[in-house]
């Protein structure tokens, strides 16, 4: 197998399309693979529920159905043959895409559907898929009913003042026990519905309307829905029980993925979602106006979106998705306004206005970058550099054209290197938070630049195959103390860097738990099978093998653990491989040799205790520290209180304890106290974690010029700043 040219960021799906609102680099491996034969077509049985006439399977769908099936069980690093049992899991994967929170299907619904729990298989291998079209008739069926109600419920005002609760999350609640149970259900979700704009100064008939509205608008998408989309998300259903990262792509899907990829279009510069109506950042892209701007964030909600400076606010809370998209998209440089409900916020929190300029996300903000950051110790001053890489990124083209200057993550740090050297730094830095991958080939490069030669990681491929991937330029450029932070969103590249680093012992891993993403996926054109040209097939990836440490460990669930934990505003619980049912296990093969180039001991015994004195007296990380705990406490929360004085005591007291930590922080710092949250300027917030990585580097490079008789005597007392 030829070495893949990426190593893929993750991924996160849900029953709606994903699509990128800006540029990025390729995440998948393009090669191809064998396809041969078809299973012929065979009639479908009789249903008592049947989709409308337009929504019935095209005869399209029914070849790829067949070709994907085939091609992911010949293809797929599982190798898990298509049968009954995994009928059953892709029949309740299904299920899980439509009614996720078990919101819309009753007990009977569920009952009576289970006549095909073990019929999916023959579905796919047929593409008879009538029975995917049959469940989702079903789903709009209730979906339809549940929103008139909704509609109907309007027309009287709730009583704010009763005190009773909605569990808004519902995704291990058994199904709705009849239809009185889902009539309770959907009355409670209209009464948050309208307490959430009551908290945003709306009256009651102001509520009203824009819920009427949004409602209508729900109906509206009910019945927008393609076959294209049951079929995409029923194919996804199926992709996903091997693994997360197995997707099928519809011709409009794999359209968004190709522009995505030719980084020519223009938008904020974000990944969005739909995800239980309401459209979520799955991720800000490096360089774009939105990570530009600083302010929008990964699972942030977009509940209404605005045009120029003045343009009227459109709810969009139920619309598709790809209508959302294109009121976000515009010409370069017009400006753009997104009212955003904040990442782990309950319903009727606070929503934040933002304002982006439409803008195409330049290389140059893409690529590696660094600052300097100044260490103080008593009379002594410590130089520490720091380089941010985004992404492990390649300009692939300019290289394959023989350009000599094609511009790269390796050739970029090395550059950054080379600069940080005749500022005569005493360590560095290399921060990769929210790195989620890129080439393969940058992540192997870049360790070639801290170590002196051997190997970096290992690729086991479907039929058992191992390739080692060697330092491509040994030698390496720096050799001092090193650090590498990162955080649950980095990922593929991101951790094959970290791990290399730490299995070689050149450098310490700060912060976070990784993603543990190990796995790499092929990109398989689907049109090629097809016999004629845009015979519209789409686009499929399939995981084809996995990545291993130097030392036989795998990258897959676990991810890298750091050496110095950081506090961290990303939840462990609902972010990384690990939180994802079908993703790969951890594993391990053999080790192959290499040749550790240093073994921290004393030294790392004194890094750590340093560490632990900061996090109990710096008051940037102890303020951190408090948001990551009241951000969990929330993220804990299934259901909310719908008495409207609850609700206001709640967030005035969050907003109150907020407040409280802010200025702690500040007076720590010899600040002014701020009277309110409005006040507070988020390009003014210290980077806590970066400072403290700064820190530790500052340490190994005391503990390198101490010695290890003299690590015990020495105590920590320094002070951070950025120039």
């Amino acid at each position: 197998m030829a070495a893949p040219q990426s190593a893929p960021s993750p991924s996160r799906s849900r029953s709606s399309l994903a699509l990128r609102l800006g540029i990025g680099l390729p995440a998948l491996l393009l090669v191809g693979a064998l396809f041969t034969g078809s299973v012929p077509n065979q009639p479908a049985a009789a249903n008592e529920l049947r989709p409308p006439a337009e929504l019935q399977p095209t005869e399209r769908q029914r070849k790829i159905a067949r070709l994907v099936g085939e091609v992911i069980e010949r293809s797929h690093y599982r190798q898990t043959v298509l049968d009954s049992k995994m009928s059953s899991e892709v029949f309740d994967r299904y299920l899980e895409s439509l009614d996720g929170n078990r919101s819309y299907f009753l007990a009977s619904d569920i009952a009576e559907l289970e006549r095909y729990r073990f019929k999916l298989d023959e579905v796919i291998r047929t593409g008879n898929v009538e029975p995917a079209f049959v469940i989702f008739a079903r789903f709009q069926e209730r979906n339809r009913a549940a929103v008139h109600a909704a509609i109907a419920d309007l027309d009287a005002e709730p009583n704010f003042a009763l005190d009773e609760s909605f569990a808004f999350d519902r995704t291990k609640a058994p199904w709705l026990a009849d239809q009185n149970e889902l009539n309770e259900l959907w009355r409670k979700r209209v009464k948050n519905d309208a307490l959430s704009l009551l908290l945003a100064n709306k009256t009651w008939p102001e509520a009203r309307d824009v819920l009427k509205k949004r409602y209508e608008r729900v109906l509206k998408r009910i019945e927008q829905v393609s076959a294209d989309d049951v079929f995409e998300n029923f194919m996804n259903a199926y992709a996903h029980v091997y693994d997360p990262h197995s997707n099928y792509l519809s011709p409009r899907s794999s359209e968004e993925y190709n522009i995505a990829m030719k980084l020519s279009y223009i938008g904020i510069g974000a990944s969005l979602q739909l995800i239980d109506d309401h459209v979520t950042v799955m991720n800000v892209i490096d360089g774009g106006p939105a990570a530009v701007n600083g302010q929008l964030k990964v699972n942030d909600r977009i509940t209404a979106v605005g045009q120029g400076k003045s343009g009227e606010l459109v709810d969009v809370v139920g619309w598709r998705l790809d209508d959302v998209v294109q009121l976000i998209r515009g010409p370069a440089g017009s400006l753009v306004r997104l009212s955003v409900l904040p990442a782990g916020a309950t319903p009727g929190a606070k929503e934040t206005l933002l304002s982006f300029t439409r803008n195409k996300v330049s290389l140059d903000a893409q690529a590696a970058r660094k600052k300097l950051h100044t260490v103080t110790r008593g009379e002594q001053q410590f130089k520490i550099g720091v380089i941010e890489v985004p992404s492990f990124y390649q300009d692939y083209d300019a290289r394959v054209s023989g350009d000599k200057d094609y511009r790269s993550t390796t050739r970029d740090v090395a550059r950054l290197i080379g600069e940080l050297k005749k500022e005569k730094v005493d360590g560095i830095v290399m921060d990769l938070r929210g790195n989620g991958g890129g080439h393969l080939t940058e992540a192997t490069g870049l360790v070639g630049l801290f170590i002196r030669k051997g190997p970096v990681v290992q690729l086991r491929e479907t039929g058992g195959r191992i390739e080692v991937l060697d330092d491509p330029e040994p030698g390496g450029i720096w050799d001092g103390p090193l650090a590498v932070l990162v955080d649950r969103a980095s990922a593929s590249a991101s951790e094959i860097f970290a791990a290399a680093i730490q299995d070689y012992g050149r450098g310490l891993i700060i912060g976070q738990q990784t993603y543990g993403k190990g796995t790499v996926q092929n990109l398989y054109p689907l049109d090629r099978w097809a016999l004629g040209p845009n015979a519209g097939f789409g686009q499929l990836t399939v995981t084809i093998g996995k990545y291993y440490r130097v030392t036989g460990d795998s990258v897959q669930n676990r991810g890298v653990l750091p050496e110095v934990t950081l506090p961290s505003l990303i939840s462990p619980t609902e972010v990384g491989e690990s939180t994802r049912d079908s993703a790969l296990p951890w594993d391990r093969i053999r080790s192959v040799d290499f040749e550790p180039q240093h073994a921290l001991g004393a030294e790392l015994g004194y890094v750590e205790h340093s560490h632990d004195v900061r996090m109990k007296n710096d008051p940037d990380l102890k303020a951190l520290e408090g948001d990551a705990a009241a951000v969990e406490r929330l993220r804990t929360e299934k259901t909310t209180s719908l008495n409207l004085a609850v609700r206001r005591a709640e967030r005035a007291k969050l907003d109150a304890d907020r407040l409280a930590r802010i200025n702690a922080r500040r007076a720590a710092h010899g600040e002014a106290a701020l009277k309110a949250l409005e006040e507070l300027n988020p390009e003014q917030e210290p980077d806590a974690n970066l400072a403290e990585s700064a820190e530790v580097v500052a340490d190994l490079v005391t503990a390198d010029k101490a010695g290890p008789a003299r690590l015990s005597q020495l105590q920590s007392g320094s002070k951070s700043s950025v120039q």
